[in-house]
């Protein structure tokens, strides 16, 4: 069994935060794991405003708090975001996602992310990324 408290973990080498400064991800499960996905409690900081393209994962994103929207951006539709809500990017979706107040997210990646990954340039995840030591 697996046990882990997020207060700790986000005084930990799990918390990552952006070099763009539109978020923060706190790394509660990866790829080290064994489970086949990881799972993150993730702020979107307010007024964040960025494209994200994973080309090499899906994710499902539930918004724990705050309100924003997510736009696919091939079909240009919008979707309000609220405590509650549930997207799930099943087709590597190029979106943007948009925080009208900082946004707590849990976030599930399939497959699992091994730590320390950021967006490179087209907003994607790496599939190889250096994972974070326990």
């Amino acid at each position: 069994m697996i046990v882990r408290d997020l207060v700790s973990a986000e005084q930990s080498n799990r918390r990552i935060v952006s070099p763009d400064g539109n978020w923060e991800s706190t790394r509660m499960l990866l790829k080290d794991d064994n489970m086949g996905f990881s799972f993150h409690i993730t702020t979107i900081y307010i007024n964040a405003d960025f494209q994200m393209h994973y080309q090499n994962h899906l994710e499902s994103v539930y918004c724990i708090s705050g309100e924003g929207e997510v736009e696919t951006l091939a079909d240009g539709k919008v979707h309000p975001i609220k405590p509650g809500t549930l997207y799930i990017l099943d087709k590597h979706d190029k979106h943007v996602l948009r925080a009208f107040e900082e946004m707590k997210m849990a976030c599930v990646f399939n497959p699992p992310l091994s730590g320390k990954e950021v967006h490179n340039a087209e907003g994607a995840y790496e599939l190889e990324a250096e994972a974070i030591s326990a």
